[in-house]
């Protein structure tokens, strides 16, 4: 990298304070985008408990992102939540290509979400915060270089990776069954009634036809839109 230290808290202010509703819907869909991949699928389904559990097990996960998020994977906390990481992910079958394609995920949706349904996108501090955290987990996970240095190359490999390796599998869809509810849960609360058929509008084609989703009426898609700039807008004002 190059130019000044971005200011790693601008990160952590965006996700846990100016945005954290939008964040967490982010997040969750960048979960959610990892069970489009057979491999990461069949791992997440053998656990048994995003089948079982799937919300104690979506919030473990979120409560350790945003705590790596606000404290900084180097930091006592972040440093226990890696060793943890560690500990879950060494297992047979688990590339580093496969965890930079998780990490990649929830770095690249969170934004992205943002930048379709929030109030604003993210400033370029912001961006420049997410990509050094993105950077700083991958090498506490001690990874190799992660595949892009910046926010849009990255985005760019998760699509060719995505392009090569999403496939329809029965432990993605069973994933996407045990959760769709909670995806739900994340929207405005008007939405939330409709459960699995708002949150599928969330999620593009590619995604859709890896998890055996049919493409939700164009009025429910038309509706998540409005809902949710409708909220972005009543929160910045």
């Amino acid at each position: 990298m190059t130019g000044t230290t971005p200011d790693r808290s601008a990160y952590a202010r965006l996700v846990l304070e100016t945005m954290p509703q939008e964040s967490r819907i982010g997040l969750t869909l960048g979960f959610v985008r990892t069970f489009g991949v057979p491999e990461i699928a069949e791992v997440l389904h053998a656990t048994g408990r995003m089948t079982t559990e799937p919300w104690d097990r979506a919030k473990a996960t979120g409560t350790a992102m945003f705590a790596l998020i606000e404290h900084g994977p180097g930091s006592p906390e972040g440093r226990r939540i890696v060793d943890e990481l560690r500990r879950v992910h060494d297992r047979p079958g688990i590339t580093p290509e496969l965890m930079h394609y998780v990490l990649a995920c929830f770095t690249v949706c969170p934004l992205r979400f943002l930048a379709d349904y929030a109030g604003r996108p993210a400033t370029g501090a912001e961006l420049a915060a997410a990509r050094t955290f993105h950077h700083d987990l991958a090498a506490a996970l001690t990874l190799p270089e992660p595949p892009a240095a910046e926010l849009a190359g990255l985005a760019g490999w998760m699509s060719a990776f995505e392009d090569r390796r999403f496939a329809p599998s029965p432990a993605g869809r069973a994933l996407w069954e045990a959760t769709s509810g909670l995806l739900a849960t994340r929207l405005p609360t008007p939405l939330a009634p409709l459960g699995p058929a708002v949150a599928a509008a969330l999620l593009d084609q590619p995604l859709r036809t890896a998890l055996g989703i049919r493409r939700p009426p164009a009025p429910i898609r038309a509706l998540v839109s409005r809902a949710l700039r409708a909220r972005a807008r009543q929160a910045a004002g």
